[in-house]
């Protein structure tokens, strides 16, 4: 399938209308700011594999501050998988809290392979995810702000601090680190800041989650994945303590991820993922996608009635950027189980000069961002 394929499917997907929309997504929006930000999310855990091996979970209770922060992530509307999202798991939190300064976002890939341990992947990219929405929720995207007419003295004690994606990583490792309930585990992570006071994008990823950036329906920046060989991504880990060696882990650092920062435009749109979208949907087909969804967003706020009068249905960018994340996981959900299509991930394997067909099934997890200058 390519890019004409994934019209395709947009087109006939029976949830793409706006009306059906849920109209009740969070707005991350700033009205006194140059730009605002409006965030979608959906994700899909892949399906148990009954060969694969039984791992006993213990998962986060309800009621201690990651569990309580956990359901409240995932009771946001989800159509294609509801609860289910597998051993990923992502954060979307304001900056500043109510001050709207911007936005902290990420996604986080729990490791497979430790369940050949007896280890619970999902613990570590949740706990990662937690403290990521933790450290970024009293911290600045930028330089902190203060008002030059005050005095000295009011001015020092204006509180919180600057928070670069790297900063925020590396203190949501130590955090996980710390916590008692991760006994072992891995992950790959890619957390992104979006400043409203000047637009500013700034990233850190490491491994083979990632993000993409689409202006005027093309693609002007793609997140490279960092591996140490084919299907084996950079990853931040921690290692059972009961075993002095693991030779089997791969550990890297916070540093070792790759940066990024760049200039937003009215109108860009940035795709963050796990692999499971990177390896089953090519970016022409992403863009596709998004391209269909805001033309239908735009056809149906002047729809006719019965009668022939001219009708005017209000549809707000957030419900515009959740149908993009919905219909963007559906796509990679069919496309997964699609063993006739080439997938991006066949034609990385091909180029390893080995053999591979068709998608590949893993959890998808997505974040669509639109960007808009409010000034």
């Amino acid at each position: 399938m390519n890019a004409s394929s994934a019209a395709t499917f947009v087109r006939s997907a029976a949830r793409t209308s706006p009306s059906t929309c849920p109209k009740h997504v969070r707005s991350y929006s700033s009205l006194p700011r140059p730009y605002r930000f409006h965030v979608g999310a959906s994700w899909a855990g892949k399906p148990q594999d009954p060969r694969g091996p039984r791992v006993k979970s213990n998962p986060f209770p309800s009621d201690t501050p990651i569990g309580k922060w956990r359901d409240l992530m995932l009771s946001r509307p989800n159509p294609p998988a509801g609860k289910h999202i597998g051993e990923d798991f992502y954060y979307i939190q304001d900056m500043r809290e109510k001050s709207l300064q911007g936005i902290s976002l990420g996604v986080a890939d729990g490791v497979g392979g430790w369940t050949e341990s007896g280890v619970d992947p999902s613990l570590f990219s949740q706990a990662l995810m937690y403290h990521a929405h933790r450290y970024s929720k009293a911290a600045w995207p930028g330089e902190p702000e203060v008002d030059p007419t005050q005095e000295y003295e009011e001015r020092e004690q204006v509180e919180g601090w600057e928070l670069t994606p790297l900063e925020c990583l590396e203190s949501a490792y130590g955090g996980v680190l710390r916590e008692r309930n991760v006994l072992a585990g891995s992950s790959t992570a890619c957390v992104l800041t979006l400043n409203a006071s000047n637009g500013l994008l700034r990233a850190a990823n490491l491994g083979d989650s990632g993000f993409l950036v689409i202006r005027a329906s093309s693609v002007i920046y793609v997140q490279r994945s960092q591996t140490h060989f084919f299907n084996c991504p950079k990853q931040l880990s921690k290692l059972p303590t009961s075993q002095k060696r693991f030779s089997r882990a791969c550990v890297d650092h916070p540093s070792d991820a790759d940066l990024c920062e760049m200039k937003l435009r009215h109108g860009d749109i940035i795709i963050t993922y796990t692999d499971g979208l990177s390896d089953n949907v090519f970016p022409a087909e992403m863009v596709a996608i998004c391209s269909l969804v805001a033309r239908q967003f735009q056809v149906s706020k002047h729809t006719l009635t019965p009668a022939g009068d001219g009708e005017t249905q209000e549809y707000s960018e957030d419900q515009e950027a959740q149908a993009m994340a919905e219909r963007i996981v559906d796509y990679a959900r069919m496309c997964m189980f699609n063993q006739k299509r080439v997938s991006p991930f066949e034609r990385a394997a091909a180029r390893e000069g080995m053999y591979f067909r068709g998608g590949k099934v893993d959890d998808v997890t997505v974040l669509v961002t639109i960007v808009q200058e409010a000034i």
